[in-house]
């Protein structure tokens, strides 16, 4: 990574963990990414997209430790399963009892994560040195932003940071599924 590219990231990084929303790109498109422990953040990003907080929010991360607290949740048999579709495109909707906050899952006593492969994601959650809010920067009803003037165009200055990059080359936001029912929510 170039010193320019490493200098924007621990910046991100930085801002994340004081209570900021940074958008940068994702497997497929553009998100909004901030800490999902911060409720003021996960509320700022809520109101930004005029998100219903009912509907819950994506956790992404760089590692599968990251999600030690909620993947005992599930059978041996579906952990594997999870686990070995990661890092890669797959969201997994596990049960939660007690690891998420409520304003993360919403209605839900389950949480939805995935370890990203993409590698600004992975980097991003390295720097930050935890799992963050992903979600995608549109406000809802809208097409996801597939660029940064996209994004400025929807959210102007209320996004506080602007991690440069590209795009996955996936063509749409990744897939989410049930762990337990094996029902697709999104995708598949």
């Amino acid at each position: 990574m170039a010193l320019l590219d490493s200098y924007r990231l621990r910046r991100a990084a930085a801002l994340l963990r004081a209570g900021a929303v940074v958008s940068h790109p994702t497997e497929a498109v553009w998100g909004l990414a901030c800490v999902p422990w911060d409720n003021s953040a996960v509320s700022h990003i809520l109101n930004m997209k005029n998100r219903d907080p009912a509907k819950g929010l994506v956790l992404v991360a760089d590692s599968v430790a990251r999600f030690d607290a909620v993947l005992p949740n599930l059978p041996a048999a579906i952990r594997t399963q999870v686990e070995a579709s990661w890092p890669g495109p797959h969201t997994w909707v596990v049960p939660d009892f007690a690891w998420a906050p409520s304003w993360i899952k919403g209605e839900h006593q389950s949480v939805a994560i995935r370890v990203s492969d993409h590698p600004l994601t992975s980097a991003l959650c390295r720097a930050a040195n935890t799992c963050l809010v992903s979600t995608s920067a549109n406000p809802a009803g809208c097409e996801p932003a597939r660029n940064q003037r996209e994004v400025q165009r929807y959210f102007r200055s209320q996004v506080d940071y602007y991690l440069p990059g590209r795009t996955g080359a996936r063509a749409q936001p990744t897939d989410i599924c049930d762990a337990l029912s094996g029902e697709y929510l999104r995708g598949a």
